[in-house]
């Protein structure tokens, strides 16, 4: 924990001084033109991947980058959402799965979940990816997790169309939708591309975003 303390001291004696006045700006109000949707996993940082200041990404993070359906009982995620896109005017949505992912092994490998009831209750929201995943060949257990992760993302996309506040946004085109894998070790980001329907390098492709048609299968 000091190492935690340790780190805010330096942000308030270093780095806090440096950005006064970004913070001024940002005491009363906040723009962000992004939600941004990942994982909860330590290893994935949206502001230090995307290289965004404070107030430029607002931000949802949880156990496997899962949207749920809207529902007669709207959570946390779905109140972040409506508030993102209904209150602060997001242009763009980004649901960013991440390779090696925890949350996607477990269900791409059957692992048994009895002892977390919560997290197996959770990962239910990804029964769709799961169900399209099983009914593929895989070469490995490597591919099986990585489509697993691919399908996950286009399964939560799918789930975030289900809000009311994204479907009168899309209608009205003012809303686009994106859905990313981050590779860890390697730095890179495939992007889903909804004119091929496939996943795509990022750097490559930097124009293209999954709001057309988010029914589409995994490369």
């Amino acid at each position: 924990m000091q190492d935690i303390i340790d780190g805010f001291l330096k942000f308030q004696r270093d780095v806090f001084p440096a950005r006064k006045e970004l913070f001024r700006k940002l005491a009363t109000s906040q723009t962000p033109r992004t939600l941004f949707i990942s994982c909860s996993d330590s290893r994935m940082v949206p502001e230090l991947v995307t290289q965004r200041e404070p107030g430029d990404l607002f931000v949802i993070r949880n156990a496997g980058n899962i949207v749920p359906s809207f529902g007669p009982e709207p959570g946390g995620v779905s109140a972040t959402v409506e508030y993102a896109v209904a209150a602060l005017g997001v242009t763009d949505v980004v649901i960013c799965g991440h390779s090696a992912c925890g949350a996607r092994t477990a269900v791409a490998t059957g692992k048994c979940l009895d002892h977390m009831p919560a997290v197996a209750n959770w990962l239910r929201y990804a029964d769709s990816a799961k169900l399209v995943n099983e009914s593929r060949e895989h070469a490995g257990e490597r591919e099986r997790i990585d489509s697993m992760v691919r399908e996950n993302v286009i399964a939560q996309l799918n789930n975030l169309k289900t809000h009311p506040s994204v479907a009168l946004a899309l209608a009205q085109g003012r809303l686009n939708l994106h859905g990313w894998v981050y590779d860890i070790e390697s730095g890179s980001i495939d992007a889903l591309d909804s004119s091929t329907r496939q996943f795509v390098s990022l750097a490559a492709h930097p124009d293209v975003n999954a709001t057309q048609d988010t029914r589409v299968a995994a490369s």
